[in-house]
């Protein structure tokens, strides 16, 4: 389907001789067929991705190949790049999930219209922030639908 051949490396009568270094690498989803990503991938080249990655596929859906295909071939040192993080997460807890694992193998995440820059102290304070934020958030709609539902037992 692709291969993501970095920049430093270089096929040879003998393979890939590979050098090491990092990539900047770009994904852009659109929802339907109707939507185009070429706003997304002007940008992410703007950005500098020597490769970006398009996928048409429903944010909500948990098979989206490419972007597995993505994360599977980054390795430690790469970064990703997204126009946005509805873009890479089904969800809040999805997002945070695939953040965590991206940054437990060295590979950064970066969003273009949010402030969020996993490969610095503050990008990896804004996105902590933003996902204790949305934890107590959900708590709290939790404590609600709790309460609700205990007074309305005690009407009858």
């Amino acid at each position: 389907m692709f291969d993501l051949l970095r920049s430093s490396e270089y096929p040879t009568r003998f393979g890939v001789i590979a050098k090491a270094s990092s990539m900047i690498l770009g994904y852009a989803r659109v929802s339907t067929r109707d939507q185009t990503v070429a706003l997304q991938v002007d940008a992410l080249r703007a950005a500098g991705c020597a490769k970006v990655l398009t996928e048409i596929a429903s944010g909500a859906r948990t098979d989206r190949p490419v972007l597995t295909r993505l994360l599977e071939d980054a390795r430690e040192g790469d970064t990703v790049v997204i126009w946005k993080l509805d873009r890479l997460g089904r969800s809040l807890a999805h997002l945070v999930e695939t953040v965590n694992a991206l940054s437990a193998r060295g590979i950064g995440l970066k969003s273009l219209n949010d402030p969020i820059d996993t490969t610095t102290p503050q990008g990896r304070f804004v996105f902590n922030l933003f996902a204790s934020l949305s934890e107590f958030e959900r708590d709290l709609i939790r404590e609600r639908t709790q309460a609700g539902l205990t007074a309305a037992r005690a009407r009858g």
